[in-house]
């Protein structure tokens, strides 16, 4: 009996602490709850929303970033801002850090992202043999002493490929740089959530850069004043290590002075995007592993969503850090067969959030990619618990949105290049048009987005007794089996209808 009791408190212990290790690493936050603080004066009312192109941009040697207008109203009372970076072949953009956590839409292109995270190792790393002529090591002078360094080795943290349609997460404060190795421009958009609480800086999103110098942003429409400009330049400056004293920085770094005037950047014009004219030479798996991996990944879903190591999905024995640093960054939201909502016509949904990618946990955010055919619409919805800034990738589209007093605050139509916020609540009506596809990025401040739709097999009207739709609308009985089951088979992706009878 005593062996059978204390066996039962050991399997019970075990449980409990392997479910209170998967609450904390891989979702067990509720939906219901947001990691964000409210950013905007009370008075944020969302009457009047707008479509928004890029206002600003900022040319460097290797590519352009353009901004979208951040001290828009309804960005200033959602806490979100966006920004497209479009980066030339052989193109590197500069290591850097947020104060925000963000989410960035790969829109073309391909090449590879590094991230730092703290206290994690270098897992990639390269030897290589000498011959007998060459010296072992080299010595460099500093302070009348000397340094070495193997020049045969070279190691770093994990290195993420990435290619067209990728959702990658970047947490706040980590250190990310990213590289285009393909043929053509690579296009990001990238969104910023600054009212989360991983933000304690300011109420919007700023960069600091720990290689490069300020360069003056430019006016992309004449209607802009000059003191909008200056105040969007305001969020850029130099490398962090600028503003050291350099013979202090020469001394905490262990170089020399010359060295640490290069790390300072003082008279390097290039900006945030620099040319590795070269190309640039790192330690990382061959094409062909790589896809075997993929393939791998997507045979065993139920492993994708944890690492990426050729090894399985995490080592574990480091225990939480080792599950923290094998972690994904990225998800594909562009292969159809990815899609989480599909029908015959070529239309589609897919959604990444924190079931899928538990990152997203960290970040606080989720996306969702949508493609609709011509005349398709998505079924009349709103999310229940975020904000969603919505970015057209292709096509032309209606939207509708209405606010709590049933007026319409946006009716027009979105096209490529333009961001619009929906806020928390808010009705939504999105519809392609008749001789174009229509598609888009959601963007949530929430790591596991939830909306309530209003027609088809998961609407409200599916849920509510037909005596209470009879009263509520001052319908017939007919009237009220026909609201709640006309669409009955379709969900989230609605086809086009004739025009109903008004007996109907």
């Amino acid at each position: 009996m005593a062996a059978s009791s204390i066996l039962s408190v050991s399997l019970c212990l075990l449980i409990l602490c392997q479910g209170s290790l998967a609450q904390m690493m891989f979702g067990g936050q509720s939906p219901w709850h947001a990691s964000r603080t409210f950013s905007g004066p009370r008075g944020c009312r969302f009457d009047r929303l707008q479509a928004l192109n890029p206002t600003q941009r900022m040319q460097f040697e290797a590519g352009v970033t353009e901004y979208y207008e951040w001290n828009n109203e309804m960005m200033q009372c959602s806490g979100v801002s966006a920004s497209r970076h479009i980066l030339e072949p052989r193109g590197l953009l500069l290591p850097h850090y947020n104060n925000a956590p963000s989410l960035m839409y790969i829109a073309q292109g391909r090449g590879f992202i590094g991230t730092v995270f703290p206290g994690c190792p270098e897992t990639f790393q390269s030897f290589q043999q000498q011959s007998e002529q060459e010296p072992e090591q080299e010595q460099f002078p500093m302070g009348g002493e000397s340094w070495r360094q193997q020049r045969t080795r070279d190691e770093h943290q994990k290195v993420h490929r990435f290619k067209q349609g990728d959702i990658i997460a970047l947490p706040a404060g980590v250190t990310y740089w990213c590289y285009n190795d393909g043929d053509v421009a690579m296009v990001s958009v990238q969104v910023y959530d600054a009212s989360n609480t991983a933000n304690q800086l300011v109420p919007w999103e700023r960069r600091f850069f720990l290689a490069g110098r300020h360069q003056r942003p430019q006016r992309m429409y004449q209607y802009e004043t000059e003191q909008q400009t200056l105040e969007q330049g305001q969020l850029r400056g130099n490398s962090i290590f600028t503003g050291f004293d350099t013979q202090m920085l020469a001394e905490a770094l262990g170089v020399n002075i010359e060295l640490a005037r290069q790390l300072q950047s003082q008279n390097d014009p290039r900006g945030e995007m620099v040319f590795v004219k070269q190309g640039l030479q790192m330690l990382m798996p061959t094409r062909s592993q790589e896809m075997q991996q993929q393939e791998f990944e997507e045979s065993m879903p139920g492993l994708q969503q944890y690492g990426e190591g050729m090894w399985g999905p995490y080592n574990t024995t480091n225990g939480l850090d080792e599950m923290f640093c094998t972690m994904k960054i990225r998800s594909n939201i562009d292969r159809p067969s990815q899609a989480d909502y599909f029908n015959q016509r070529g239309s589609r949904v897919a959604i990444v959030n924190s079931q899928k990618l538990p990152i997203m946990n960290i970040v606080q955010m989720s996306a969702a990619r949508v493609v609709l055919q011509k005349n398709m619409m998505i079924t009349p919805y709103w999310h229940m618990n975020c904000h969603s800034l919505m970015y057209v990738t292709g096509g032309q589209g209606r939207v509708q949105v209405v606010n709590h007093r049933g007026q319409t605050v946006f009716d027009g139509q979105m096209r490529q290049g333009q961001i619009l916020l929906i806020p928390q609540n808010f009705a939504v009506l999105k519809r392609a048009s008749p001789n174009q596809m229509f598609h888009w990025v959601s963007f949530n401040t929430n790591h596991n987005a939830m909306i309530s739709q209003m027609v088809g097999k998961n609407s409200v009207f599916r849920a509510m007794p037909l005596q209470v739709l009879m009263h509520s609308y001052r319908l017939s009985m007919e009237q009220a089996r026909v609201l709640k089951f006309r669409r009955q088979h379709e969900m989230t992706i609605l086809g086009p209808m004739f025009q109903m009878r008004s007996t109907e």
